[in-house]
């Protein structure tokens, strides 16, 4: 018995379909457009790249000429991780966001110690400064999101993930809802639909969370958003991008 035992199970190992290995490719660069109530309101990117040892991701939001005229939007996000670091995509090390917004600016940093687990928060407008206790593992929300695309989603299924918002430290649920087939300018996907409970962050990112349509594959690229405002949701497609 022995004889057959242990290369029968071998091969049925062999045999199991395996999934692919969940990578995000760096350099990444995805290009959206931007709608609202299905009019064209502005254009977004998200780009993570590699220097030495750690990664950045920047994201850039902003108003075409038409919501410009008389309400100009210019957002601005930037992370810095260790590579070594944690998980994907790294350990926090560095995060800012500069929103203009009609006449109103935002500027805001946090500074991330994590032999001392603390975050420090800077208001570099109004001069507010508010250190945080961390645990391991927590993210800024831009960094949180390149984590999930990282884990295995199955419909009916959540993902934890600690996510420092400035002034306070949340573990935030990553809800993953469904399979699904969409289609935007960039082609046509088999996507698994999240809603993130995060808190927004921004006049694109709305008011009530978001739906994200990430690819079924192992690339788990987002190519398209929705996000309720005050009136109606703005919608982002990707439409290309290196990826």
């Amino acid at each position: 018995m022995k004889k057959w035992f242990l290369p029968a199970v071998v091969a049925l190992l062999i045999a199991l379909p395996v999934p692919p290995a969940l990578a995000v490719k760096v350099p990444e660069k995805l290009v959206y457009s931007l709608s609202w109530v299905g009019i064209a309101v502005g254009t977004a990117t998200q780009e993570i790249t590699e220097d030495g040892a750690h990664r950045k991701i920047l994201s850039h939001a902003r108003s075409n000429d038409w919501l410009s005229a008389f309400y100009p939007v210019d957002d601005r996000t930037e992370s810095l991780l260790a590579k070594t670091g944690g998980p994907f995509p790294g350990e926090s090390r560095y995060y800012r966001m500069i929103f203009k917004e009609g006449r109103r600016t935002r500027d805001r940093e946090i500074s991330f110690d994590q032999a001392k687990r603390v975050g420090r928060f800077h208001d570099r407008i109004g001069g507010e400064q508010v250190d945080v206790p961390i645990v391991e593992n927590t993210y800024d929300i831009y960094a949180s999101f390149y984590y999930v695309r990282t884990q295995p989603l199955e419909p009916g299924k959540s993902i934890m993930i600690q996510v420092h918002y400035g002034k306070e430290l949340r573990n935030n649920d990553v809800r993953v809802l469904k399979r699904e087939r969409v289609k935007v300018p960039a082609g046509e996907f088999d996507t698994i639909l999240v809603r993130p409970m995060v808190k927004p962050e921004g006049v694109f990112e709305g008011k009530g969370g978001a739906l994200i349509w990430l690819t079924d594959d192992a690339r788990r690229i987002p190519v398209k958003a929705q996000t309720k405002v005050r009136v109606g949701s703005v919608t982002a497609v990707l439409t290309g991008g290196t990826y």
